[in-house]
């Protein structure tokens, strides 16, 4: 990173326009409200026994009912959804903030207070009939698509009893071993032996070496993290045993055939297509390790890429970006596609919805966090790269479908991960093509180069994670596993996944260690896939007429939560249950590699 870069100010997010601090009147107001509404929704569903009912016909009573129900059920949980928003943004950016990390706990109790009385309103419904509840009342009806979710869900909940103690029990079990999972990833801070002397680093900002021109930094970044997460893998350890071992328990009580299948059912995504499409990106294997040994002879390999060489620049691509200059990339991709998506960008600045700097305390990664009305909190790591604009852009994307969520109830914006991936892909996909239509020669393979160190971790090394994360559901249905076969699994599946692409001698094997996805979620891996694989398709349907796509997007985005994979496909001319597709999206990926390989010609003779 050059110096003019070091000395810009990135920018950190701002939410002191909805409470000044922890201590205002207005955010003390607020927590009040929130305990008051759960108290009130609960007393509610009392009132009107909204529960598992004996199955009878429908009743007018059952549509005021209905009405007063969802109608409270989304007021509060905007509420909460908003305070809860409010407090993650300090946590997740000071994680050593005690305060904070507190009254997140208060949140994560109302939670557990709300989440039985979804698994209650499920067994009304299914009891009364979706279809026949819609003809007595209004919010039933606006709400079809996700009360026909519920209903599907009634089928896998445990009694209203077991539901209540679970979702209690769950504030000191998975959430809190989650948490303690983000805490010491966050906080953790290690030496780095770089050429210019040793430095002491914050862990995100050691990853995001990984993109550094210089291949001595970026070893002695995988240097450094082969020491540093050891240090706190048994910790991790015993947090992925309890949360795993937990799923499997509640997964069997809930009668779920296999873990895969209640990540299924969350992601409103059919086994079918899921078939489909990992049938495809299996298929696809081969291309990306071909496209991974050329790309190790242009950085040096000799036997596939290295560890520290995956996401690394070529020789021939443009030095560090500055953060400006990262934002006006984005934007004018953004600009050929409409004003309004260029016009978000002005707003998240101007408006201080990114927090970009990587510091000490903050967590890895990146994420986007709907907050007030269709304003977004958006937070990255920026490194300086062009892999970090295109992250950028990512993010943004899911900004803007928040914008187009912002009129939707909560229960119409509970989104499946895999759907909550449509316009954030879709707007890393116009970054990508912008560039390609305009440069040639070495330019294009630079670009190209990040593209596909991009889609190689979404199909590749989220293949690998899908594969440990199977494991170890396996496994854990008959003991805990400790901190070296925990690593071991993770080498089986990288091995498996990248195959001779990859430098098996320098594999990852605490990468179970640092992915806050397996302790948060389960299966949180192979939407990213779908994501990817399923915006390419809709890039292509925006090829095919811009206009039409233009006309229909914005309505389909606010749908996301409403309908379902096969349904959202549809409503763009895609059948995501037929393998083609999914080939045809991965097509587009092979053609890259394609150009990339011809491009490199000159440069491996």
């Amino acid at each position: 990173m050059n110096n003019t870069q070091q000395q810009t100010a990135l920018p950190r997010w701002s939410v002191a326009d909805v409470h000044q601090s922890f201590d205002a009147r207005s955010f003390t107001d607020a927590m009040e409200a929130a305990g008051a509404g759960v108290t009130r929704l609960e007393a509610l569903f009392e009132e009107h026994n909204v529960r598992a009912i004996t199955p009878r016909p429908v009743k007018p009573a059952d549509g005021e009912a209905a009405d007063s129900v969802i109608s409270t059920f989304n007021n509060v949980v905007e509420a909460q959804e908003i305070l809860g928003a409010y407090v993650y943004a300090t946590v997740s950016t000071d994680s050593r903030n005690e305060r904070a990390q507190g009254l997140l706990s208060e949140m994560e109790t109302l939670d557990a207070r709300v989440s039985p009385l979804l698994s209650r309103l499920a067994d009304w419904v299914a009891a009364l009939g979706t279809e026949q509840l819609a003809t007595v009342s209004t919010e039933a009806r606006d709400h079809l698509g996700p009360l026909e979710r519920l209903q599907a869900r009634a089928e896998h909940q445990m009694s209203e009893v077991e539901e209540g103690l679970y979702s209690e029990l769950g504030t000191t079990g998975s959430s809190a071993w989650g948490r303690l999972q983000g805490d010491l990833t966050s906080q953790l801070s290690t030496d780095v032996h770089l050429p210019t002397g040793t430095k002491t680093m914050p862990m995100a900002a050691v990853r995001g070496l990984s993109t550094d021109p210089d291949l001595n930094v970026r070893k002695a970044a995988y240097e450094a993290e082969m020491r540093a997460w050891p240090t706190i893998a048994v910790a991790c350890a015993a947090a992925m045993n309890s949360i795993k071992g937990e799923a499997n328990v509640v997964n069997r009580r809930r009668k779920w055939k296999q873990p895969l299948d209640a990540s299924l059912y969350s992601n409103n995504v059919s086994l079918e297509t899921f078939n489909a499409m990992q049938s495809a990106v299996h298929a696809s294997l081969p291309d990306f390790r071909r496209w991974m040994r050329v790309k190790a002879k242009l950085v040096g390999d000799t036997n596939g890429l290295s560890w520290w060489n995956l996401a690394a620049p070529l020789s021939i691509s443009p030095g560090p970006i500055s953060w400006d200059q990262g934002i006006s990339l984005v934007k004018g991709a953004f600009a050929s596609y409409s004003d309004r998506l260029s016009h978000l960008v002005d707003r998240s600045i101007s408006e201080q919805w990114l927090d970009a700097e990587p510091r000490e305390g903050k967590v890895g990664g990146a994420f986007c966090m709907s907050f007030v009305d269709d304003r977004s909190l958006v937070l990255l790591n920026w490194s300086g790269s062009v892999d970090s604009a295109q992250v950028t852009a990512h993010e943004l994307g899911h900004a803007y479908h928040n914008t187009q969520l912002a009129h939707r109830t909560a229960l119409q914006k509970r989104l499946p991960m895999a759907l909550a991936e449509t316009a954030s892909i879709f707007c890393e996909t116009l970054v990508v093509e912008e560039g390609l239509s305009r440069l040639q020669g070495d330019d294009r393979l630079a670009l190209l180069d990040v593209d596909l160190i991009g889609a190689n971790q979404v199909v590749v090394d989220i293949h690998s994670r899908f594969l440990f994360e199977t494991e170890v559901f396996a496994r854990r249905q008959k003991r805990t596993l400790g901190v070296s076969e925990l690593n071991e699994i993770m080498l089986s599946a990288q091995r498996d996944a990248y195959g001779d692409g990859l430098d098996q001698s320098t594999a990852h094997p605490h990468m179970w260690v640092l992915k806050p996805h397996y302790y948060g979620s389960h299966f949180y891996n192979w939407p990213y896939t779908y994501g990817l694989l399923f915006g390419l398709g809709l890039y292509a349907q925006y090829q095919l007429d811009p206009e039409k796509f233009r006309d229909g997007y914005d309505d389909v985005l606010s749908r996301a939560g409403m309908d379902t994979a096969e349904q959202l496909g549809q409503a763009f001319g895609i059948d995501v249950t037929s393998e083609s597709f999914w080939t045809a999206s991965l097509d587009v990926l092979r053609a890259r590699m394609r150009d990339y390989e011809q491009l490199a010609q000159p440069h491996l003779q």
